[in-house]
């Protein structure tokens, strides 16, 4: 097995210090080559990766669709295991590269689920500011909308990088890149009495801490409770769509583009290396349109 997981671990090591992946693009990619590699080992009986041919990665990912995965998820598996080989052949590890006429599935291209204005007013005033934790959970709430940040560099947050008086956060994303984003009113608000009134009183007794966003115990809060708190003020708002952490981004940016903001700087506060991915907005924004117009126009 030392044939597989030595190269494996080289690569990781690669993309850590060289690609500067975040850790939990790594885990991703260690999760997937992992998989990937037991499957030539134990299933297919290989001992050298320079014995993969184009047939074993088929035999592969036929069964990861025997096991229901998503073709989106396979098409993730296909770009770790190409990037793989790449690597092994670069380096002289391998002879050739099997990954050559590899092709990736079609994936629908499903627009992302939004709320609107609405609703987004309800989950911000639904949790209880006669508490620490909801005085922290609003300004939670409009820090992730009011910025567009992901969960991850949301709860990633310490004292430092808000900055209240001038209005805007530093924002460490994937890869350790770092973006300024401006902070609107509310979210100036709302983390201002947070840290005036909320935040001693979660840290306590507790031993200090640097993050901005705490929990119950002094700890920085995790993604999960995180998680679980938009999930609860969700249901206590009467939001009936489907909502997670990335909902508020979506929101973010479909309001800011629906209002006539320029794609380039969506883009820039997004932290999107590629424009593509911003355009995706766009296109929601003109669905929601149609959707409007077809609801309330009289002839539609």
């Amino acid at each position: 097995m030392r044939n597989f997981t030595d190269p494996l671990n080289d690569y990781l090591h690669f993309l850590q210090v060289e690609r500067q992946l975040s850790t939990n693009t790594l885990s991703s990619y260690r999760r997937d080559l992992e998989n990937y590699i037991n499957h030539l080992n134990k299933e297919q009986g290989l001992s050298s990766l320079n014995h993969v041919e184009r047939t074993h990665i088929l035999i592969h990912l036929e069964n990861l669709r025997n096991q229901g995965i998503s073709a989106r998820t396979i098409a993730r598996h296909i770009s770790s295991i190409r990037s793989f080989h790449q690597f092994l052949l670069r380096e002289k590890v391998t002879e050739q590269d099997p990954t050559v006429h590899l092709e990736m599935p079609q994936i629908e291209q499903k627009l992302p689920k939004v709320l609107s204005i609405q609703e987004i007013d309800a989950l911000i005033s639904t949790p209880n500011r006669d508490k620490p934790q909801g005085i922290r959970d609003v300004a939670m709430l409009e820090i992730l909308y009011g910025t567009g940040m992901r969960i991850s560099e949301c709860i990633g947050l310490n004292l430092e990088d808000v900055h209240l008086t001038m209005g805007f956060v530093r924002v460490y994303g994937k890869g350790g890149k770092e973006r300024i984003v401006p902070l609107g009113k509310g979210a100036i608000r709302a983390c201002d009495q947070y840290l005036q009134i909320a935040r001693n009183k979660l840290q306590g007794k507790y031993p200090k801490t640097d993050a901005f966003f705490i929990n119950q115990r002094g700890k920085r809060l995790t993604r999960q409770g995180c998680w679980k708190l938009l999930k609860e003020h969700a249901t206590n708002a009467n939001i009936k769509k489907e909502i997670t952490p990335h909902t508020l981004r979506h929101s973010f940016a479909t309001h800011l583009i629906e209002n006539g903001a320029d794609l380039r700087a969506v883009q820039e506060m997004l932290g999107h290396a590629d424009i593509s991915t911003t355009q995706i907005y766009t296109h929601i924004s003109k669905t929601r349109l149609s959707e409007v117009y077809k609801q309330f126009h009289p002839r539609a």
